[in-house]
């Protein structure tokens, strides 16, 4: 009997997968395989702890929350004055509480140097419009959304999710939005279509089998007893937060899937949770600065930036002066009244920069979608991305990263997308801009931009540890 084509593709392609891996890179072992016994424990042990965080950071805002009140917890203080800038100083600067800057100030002055690992904690998601709810065919009361960031629509139908935010109000209030995420609480579903009805749809494609405006979850089926399902749904929202519904127009609320992190695979091995690109980056780079417990020779910074998934726009995201303009206030500092423009500029050309974030791994069911000879692995290591284009670090910073790597003993390996197929890219383009030397590093993740994406474990806790060693360096 003949196998199916697709089985016949997979096999070509892994056979063609192993062939490409010639060479010292045949080599390469897996990072599970060049641990000891205290370190795979230190391994199992960070998962546990960053799956605490996502948790708890389920959005820009909250993960700035949660990142801020572990920084707290280990001495960082709010920047708020020049004496503050002082070696050894551990300073927070909150950019709007959706960004943050987590800073160490270094016995060097920042002009002369300074190591930054700039990532974004903001993920793919559904926002709510400024007038949601909506009554429904059949008898259901919907909320009207419009999705954020890359994501295959499909994927958020029958999905329980979470509304979480925040309300701010006319008279100055601000409200904490969060339904769905604490045991007991209801959850919003997208609903599909049933297969015994579902004839007509059969013609859509892959990626539009919900278009952009049928992604409306479910929020309510009750009627009153003189009033609308959807008129009780604002009812019952506005009693509990006591607000009006006009003030949902500044509210910012997004819908996220509702279940927790959890372990995958019999061995635990992998991390499964909702918005690890890219707050897998972002709790190591929050995390690496944290554990920073010695003064290092140049000042070092964990920026932790938003909307990336849209273009980093807005004042929150890395196209904004946030980082340039926390740089500006440092140099002004140590530098006091003789303190110029070329000051700022000669800090930031003297930065080095690790642009954090994740990229896509060989997937195991559809592996002919990553060129073979150049594709990361989950378990590998860091990846150092090669896009070309002109969107590659220098060849001597890549050197530099390499040999820190190959010094602190952490499994690297690269990526480079298909050609006319594959994209990538991250924020380091707006601190390359700044003429900051940046380099773009990640770790693979498989079913990346989905409500649950999947990472290795020694992968994360390696990342880690090559941000802890550039703070170092």
């Amino acid at each position: 009997m003949f196998k199916p084509l697709k089985a016949i593709i997979a096999l070509a392609t892994l056979a063609t997968l192993a062939l490409a891996q010639e060479g010292v890179w045949s080599t390469k072992k897996s990072g599970w395989q060049l641990i000891d016994g205290e370190q795979r424990a230190a391994v199992f042990q960070f998962g546990e702890d960053y799956k605490s965080y996502l948790l708890a950071a389920r959005s820009a805002l909250t993960s700035t929350r949660e990142v801020i009140r572990h920084a707290r917890a280990a001495g960082f203080e709010e920047f708020s004055d020049s004496k503050q800038v002082k070696p050894g100083a551990r300073l927070l600067v909150n950019g709007r509480d959706r960004a943050v800057i987590l800073a160490v100030v270094g016995s060097e002055p920042i002009v002369s140097g300074s190591r930054v690992v700039g990532t974004h904690h903001d993920s793919p998601h559904i926002d709510l419009k400024a007038r949601p709810f909506v009554n429904a065919p059949g008898g259901l009361a919907l909320l009207k959304t419009v999705y954020y960031g890359g994501i295959k629509k499909y994927q958020w139908a029958n999905e329980p999710l979470a509304l979480i935010g925040r309300i701010d109000t006319t008279d100055g209030r601000r409200i904490d939005v969060s339904i769905g995420t604490a045991p007991g609480d209801p959850v919003f579903v997208i609903p599909d279509n049933a297969p015994h009805s579902d004839t007509e749809l059969h013609s859509r494609t892959y990626q539009n089998v919900l278009s952009g405006e049928e992604l409306d979850p479910v929020v309510a089926s009750i009627p009153g007893s003189d009033s609308s399902v959807a008129s009780e749904a604002v009812r019952a929202l506005t009693a509990k937060y006591k607000i009006k519904e006009e003030d949902f127009v500044s509210g910012e609320l997004q819908l996220v899937p509702a279940a927790a992190p959890a372990d995958v695979g019999i061995d635990r091995g992998l991390v499964g949770a909702y918005g690890q690109d890219d707050r897998l980056s972002s709790y190591c780079a929050a995390r690496a600065i944290i554990d920073l417990n010695t003064t290092p020779r140049f000042t070092a910074l964990s920026y932790l930036s938003n909307n990336e998934e849209v273009g980093s726009v807005n004042n929150t995201g890395a196209a904004s002066q946030f980082l340039n303009s926390t740089y500006a206030r440092l140099i002004a500092a140590q530098r006091g009244t003789a303190y110029s423009d070329l000051d700022l500029r000669t800090g930031l050309r003297n930065a080095q920069v690790i642009s954090a974030d994740c990229n896509d791994g060989v997937n195991p069911i559809f592996p002919q979608t990553s060129e073979a000879s150049n594709a990361a692995r989950l378990g590998f290591g860091v990846t150092i991305k090669r896009y070309g284009h002109g969107f590659d670090a220098n060849s001597e910073f890549i050197a530099k990263i390499r040999a820190l790597l190959d010094k602190e003993q952490i499994p690297w390996q690269t990526q480079t997308p298909k050609v006319d197929v594959g994209v990538g890219g991250t924020i380091g383009g707006f601190m390359s801009a700044a003429d900051m030397e940046v380099i773009d590093l990640g770790v693979p993740l498989l079913s990346m931009h989905a409500t649950f994406e999947m990472s290795s474990k020694v992968d994360v806790w390696n990342f880690y540890r090559l941000m802890v060693a550039f703070f170092r360096s």
